[in-house]
């Protein structure tokens, strides 16, 4: 039975009470709004096809979120990038209804997000926009949580996982620059011209490993075995624990890094990294060049000795699939054509 009541709002809320199914409620504009959808959910519950939705209504998606970092993602992610773009979803739709997470809302929202600047820039004006691979991963994360919803938190969602009714943003062509060695030259003594001393060594570090910033910034004395010549990291991008092996470069380096107070190799944080590497850069005039370029610049110079094979790589880089690799074949190919003569 379908009970109406008028707030003070002038809305009107719509409440059914049905002996063996659960209590629903919803608020409408109208009346007759009201009576609509109460008449389609008496008819569902006669004709035994009513599967409630009340969960997925009643739940704002801040709160699926952090029921999904807490009962989900710690125990099936290693990484942290998922926290970084849940954020961003909690911030859009944080206080939306899961329910009301329609494919227009979903869709404005990429639309938006591929026009915002890419935060590693500190002039917004200037930077470019978020690319398109960064707003489908989020995307990504947000079909997760929603399927999650439906098949662990057991909730009805309306529209099913409304993602999968949008259109995701094409990745955008990747980026290929690399420094000449006159650049690496000047970066390096303007790195060693810094103020911050672990600045060198991480950048070096980065050059000889191909590590991503996040694991070099991770990395602690005890996950370093200089005999074996492996460093161990326990948590990757990619979620997967992996071992990176040491060139004897890197271990020469390692073997010069003071080691202070802590475990950590490098005492320094990414903000604070991030500072030091832009000057770095601006007094050495090199310009339309980030941190991550320094782990293409390492993958190219040894795809680019032509003695490691496209596995080998991926052990060296922590890719998960050869496909990510594939933009540097050319450079083992060009090898390949010369020893063809």
């Amino acid at each position: 039975m379908a009970v109406f009541e008028q707030r003070e709002s002038g809305w009107w809320q719509a409440k059914i009470r049905r002996k063996g199914f659960p209590s629903q409620s919803k608020t409408f504009r109208t009346k007759l709004e009201a009576q609509v959808w109460a008449r389609g959910i008496d008819s569902g519950i006669d004709k035994g096809t009513h599967v409630s939705t009340a969960a997925a209504e009643n739940t704002l998606f801040k709160d699926l979120a952090a029921r999904f970092s807490t009962e989900f993602a710690a125990f099936h992610y290693r990484g942290m990038g998922w926290k970084h773009k849940l954020a961003h979803l909690v911030d859009r739709f944080g206080n939306h209804s899961v329910a009301s997470l329609t494919a227009d809302k979903i869709a404005i929202y990429r639309d938006q997000r591929l026009t915002d600047p890419d935060p590693r820039f500190s002039d917004a004006k200037k930077a470019p926009r978020i690319s398109g691979a960064t707003v489908k991963t989020e995307l990504d994360l947000l079909s997760k949580v929603l399927d999650v919803a439906s098949k662990e938190f057991r909730m009805t969602l309306p529209t099913g996982n409304a993602v999968a009714l949008i259109r995701k943003p094409a990745n955008n062509p990747s980026r290929e620059r690399r420094l000449t060695a006159e650049e690496f030259d000047k970066l390096v003594a303007a790195c060693d011209r810094s103020t911050n001393r672990w600045l060198k060594p991480a950048l070096l570090l980065s050059v000889e490993t191909a590590m991503r910033q996040g694991e070099l910034l991770a990395l602690n004395w005890d996950n370093v075995n200089l005999e074996k010549r492996i460093a161990f990291l326990k948590v990757t991008k990619n979620g997967d624990a992996r071992a990176v092996p040491l060139s004897g470069r890197a271990i020469e380096l390692l073997q010069s890094i003071p080691r202070a107070d802590g475990n950590r190799v490098l005492l320094v944080q990414k903000q604070g990294l991030h500072s030091v590497f832009k000057t770095a850069c601006k007094r050495a005039k090199i310009e339309d060049f980030t941190w991550h370029d320094l782990r293409h610049e390492s993958i190219s110079r040894y795809a680019e000795r032509g003695d490691f094979s496209i596995l080998e790589l991926a052990s060296i880089s922590g890719h998960k699939t050869l496909q990510m690799l594939k933009k540097y074949t050319h450079l083992q190919a060009e090898k390949l054509a010369a020893k063809m003569g």
